[in-house]
């Protein structure tokens, strides 16, 4: 099928549900990123401008400055209202480890709902999201017209219409906010989350936009905030950088990510039983943020209140060859997998 054919027939299924929902006004999730910039283009030519609003959550410290900034000039690109709600509840999510799925849920999309009331929610889910492997486009008030389309397909729409993406700078894929990268537990909002929240935007502000990564991972025990620098290629400024981020009085050791590195990490028993689950995290979850190959050796944690994983240390995987390193992908492994962390 041919984009234009594929953007009509969105178009009219966007019509048709709306329709049948019963409020031609409706809300847009919307991050500026791939996704949620597609889902407003369709949208805003199948229902028309004045019936639909943009609303991002901003999550307190963990969202970037420069994220803000991008959401405002793309609604302004698209000639579409914006509205900004505010939500810190996050915090009470990473009390029990980190978890990108369960703030998605519990935090983006209930204070998105709650601001719409009546009006029905549209979001960016697709195929790669495990809300878009369900094959539901419509539930509980949420809308996802891009629920059959792979990241390819969406892609293309957006050539389609010949809009261009701002970038964060933190990941050349998929960005969000900064308190996906404190792989632990937070306690202390002005220990572990000021660590996470003043390094990533450290970073940002000295490296150029279009890396392919950047990100300031913090790890460690409850009682110290190890930071690991992730930037892909390097930089030759790094070890300004470096210094800049050994100053921030809670981060307690900073290592740049130049050489193979092994990860100690506790996991909640119904992540370290299950080996699929263990290698998403390791694989799918963990690699791609890291700008050198990694290992992990796991551990069962034994604190109920760890609900996922908490990576507690790190040291340079010594004998690394990668002649060595055999990972066999699971095309299925997604699905297989039922950590909350995914």
């Amino acid at each position: 099928m041919s984009t234009e054919k594929l953007v009509e027939n969105i178009k009219n299924e966007i019509k048709e549900v709306v329709k049948e929902y019963g409020n031609k006004n409706v809300v847009i999730a919307f991050s500026a990123g791939l996704d949620s910039t597609v889902a407003a283009l369709l949208t805003k030519e199948a229902l028309g401008p004045e019936n639909v609003e943009l609303v991002n959550v901003v999550y307190g410290p963990f969202t970037y400055k420069r994220s803000i900034e991008i959401v405002k000039k793309s609604a302004e690109k698209m000639g579409l209202k914006i509205t900004f709600l505010e939500s810190l509840y996050q915090k009470e999510i990473w009390k029990n480890g980190p978890s990108c799925n369960m703030c998605t849920k519990t935090v983006k999309m209930n204070t998105v709902k709650k601001y719409a009331k009546d009006r029905l929610v549209i979001t960016g889910s697709n195929q790669s999201d495990s809300w878009g492997k369900t094959g539901l486009k419509v539930f509980n008030g949420l809308y996802a017209p891009l629920g059959n389309l792979n990241k390819s397909e969406i892609q293309n729409i957006l050539d389609f219409y010949s809009f261009k993406l701002e970038r964060i700078g933190e990941n050349s894929k998929r960005e969000g906010c900064k308190l996906k990268h404190l792989l632990k537990i937070m306690t202390n909002l002005d220990y572990h989350g000021k660590a996470v929240d003043l390094a990533n935007e450290i970073l940002l502000e000295n490296v150029p936009k279009n890396l392919e990564l950047a990100n300031v991972k913090i790890i460690g025990p409850l009682s110290k905030n190890i930071a690991i620098i992730n930037v892909k290629p390097m930089v030759d400024n790094i070890n300004e950088i470096k210094k800049k981020i050994e100053n921030i009085d809670v981060i307690d050791e900073v290592i740049v990510a130049k050489k193979p590195l092994i990860l100690h990490v506790i996991a909640n028993p119904s992540i370290y039983r299950v080996k699929n689950s263990r290698y998403w995290i390791e694989v799918g979850k963990l690699q791609p943020e890291f700008a050198v190959p990694i290992k992990v050796i796991w551990k069962e944690s034994k604190n109920n209140k760890l609900r996922t994983i908490q990576v507690v240390g790190v040291e340079e995987w010594k004998d690394y060859d990668p002649r060595n390193l055999k990972i066999n992908l699971d095309t299925d492994l997604e699905m297989k997998n039922s950590c909350s962390l995914l």
